[in-house]
């Protein structure tokens, strides 16, 4: 039965059966010594004159030892590992699968290695111990957020990622339809429209790790697909949203990253106007000292306007157009009187200078919603074409609601102290959207654009 590395200094004395791959051959002539290598960590194997294979082995062959656990000799013992105090002395040796020699090394911390490299053999670069832990912390933090809202109340649902495309956000990706040639769906930006239906539908406390696609422009750290932590309520005021994430992100770092510190708890609050104001960002960095790599400043940001200007001299909405006005400023938005001076109830939760969560109250009633879409300039028929679904919904008894989405990608990295999210998602693209690994995107069969209705238009761009 197969003994995870881990696990081996509860079995000092016992006979083991060890899985992996060889991470490092140290050849002492009558003494072949193996670090081998599983998920769980590293291992020291000697393997004497009677086991038979060990001159064959080579780095990253797969293999299954067996043999008795052992301590090392005091002056041997390795402290940089859990397992340094141990060691298997190995009586049988099979090689599951050799291994050709690597394109890249999987023994450093990879940094040194050209990214594009890394993403081509990302499966070999996941191999390296700072990847695999961080996906072991991906794992942990997203484990105990389910546990964490289960635990109030929550219900994990799924939403669609076959969409209609609508105007409210970034560019969409575009589904072609074969069944319904000529039509398109869209991949999610968010889940923004199904979580607030599912208020309407009385599901009351709603959260979803959500995935999301977005068809952006190069841009810094970026990925066209990345993860949120989705969630809505019902019956709630900002207060209470508030309340609910600030436990929940102290308790993730409490529990799962403690070498970190929170600068304030509470998190502190700040108006969208002092921040720009003071800081001349709305994700301020509030750090007393910067080069405490260990300290985590969280501060809420409130109080944002609701519209801004175009470059056309119209309006647009700042974050969301599903969100309501602070409830002073309603019979504003109704007249669509003094615009630039509502406020909404967005929110925004920083850390470090980084924005990792964002949220609003919602509008709740049609008649606001319509307006808001009135104030930008949208002609009544496109508001009925693109989010006549939503207004309908929204006159059926809906509740006041409102909810918040993470970047969790974001937030990971910042806990796991890397340069940007790729190094925390386990299969990135480049910022220009590409996958060296799997070649996406790439051109399709003729055959199925005919399936499609669809013909390829040389573009200009070069």
């Amino acid at each position: 039965m197969r003994t995870y590395i881990i696990d081996v200094v509860k079995k000092e004395g016992e006979q083991v059966e060890l899985f992996g791959w060889v991470h490092a051959r140290r050849d002492h002539g009558k003494l072949v010594f193996i670090d081998l290598r599983d998920r769980t960590g590293i291992l020291q194997v000697v393997l004497g004159p009677n086991v038979a294979g060990a001159s064959d082995l080579r780095l990253e062959y797969v293999v299954k030892v067996a043999g008795t656990v052992q301590k090392r000799p005091p002056n041997m013992v390795n402290d940089k590992v859990p397992t340094g105090a141990h060691e298997l002395s190995a009586t049988a040796l099979e090689i599951l699968n050799p291994s050709e020699a690597l394109p890249i090394s999987v023994d450093t911390d990879g940094y040194e290695i050209n990214e594009e490299m890394r993403l081509k053999y990302r499966y070999l670069d996941l191999r390296r111990e700072r990847l695999a832990h961080n996906l072991a912390f991906r794992h942990r933090i997203i484990t105990s957020i389910r546990r964490h809202l289960d635990a109030q109340g929550f219900l994990e649902i799924e939403t669609p990622n076959l969409t209609r495309s609508t105007p409210e956000g970034a560019r969409d990706y575009l589904v072609p339809s074969r069944i319904q040639n000529g039509n398109f769906y869209a991949l999610p930006q968010s889940p923004q429209q199904y979580k607030q239906l599912l208020m309407v539908a009385g599901v009351d406390k709603y959260f979803q790790i959500a995935r999301c696609f977005r068809d952006e422009d190069t841009r810094g750290d970026r990925q066209p697909e990345f993860t949120q932590l989705d969630m809505e309520m019902s019956f709630i005021e900002q207060e209470d949203i508030l309340k609910l994430n600030e436990e929940l992100l102290i308790k993730l770092v409490q529990e799962l990253a403690p070498e970190k510190k929170i600068q304030e708890i509470p998190f502190p609050r700040i108006t969208y106007k002092d921040a720009m104001e003071k800081y001349g960002t709305d994700r301020p960095d509030m750090r007393k000292d910067k080069e405490d790599k260990n300290l985590l400043a969280f501060c809420w940001v409130i109080d944002f306007p609701f519209f801004e200007r175009t470059e056309e001299g119209g309006w647009t909405f700042t974050h969301n157009p599903f969100s309501a006005p602070k409830p002073e400023f309603m019979a504003d938005l109704l007249a669509k009187k003094n615009i630039g001076d509502i406020l909404t109830t967005q929110y925004d939760v920083a850390m470090n200078g980084m924005e990792i969560g964002g949220g609003s109250i919602r509008n709740h009633q049609p008649k606001a919603l319509e307006t808001v879409f009135e104030i930008m300039g949208f002609e009544t028929e496109r508001i009925h074409k693109n989010f006549g679904h939503m207004l309908e919904a929204l006159s059926f008894g809906a509740p006041p609601h409102g909810g918040i989405a993470w970047g969790l990608d974001r937030l990971i990295s910042l806990l796991t102290g890397e340069p940007n999210i790729r190094e925390v998602i386990p299969f990135p693209k480049t910022g220009d959207g590409r996958d060296p690994m799997m070649g996406s995107p790439a051109p399709v069969d003729k055959k199925q654009l005919d399936e499609l209705g669809l013909e390829i238009k040389k573009s200009d761009k070069k």
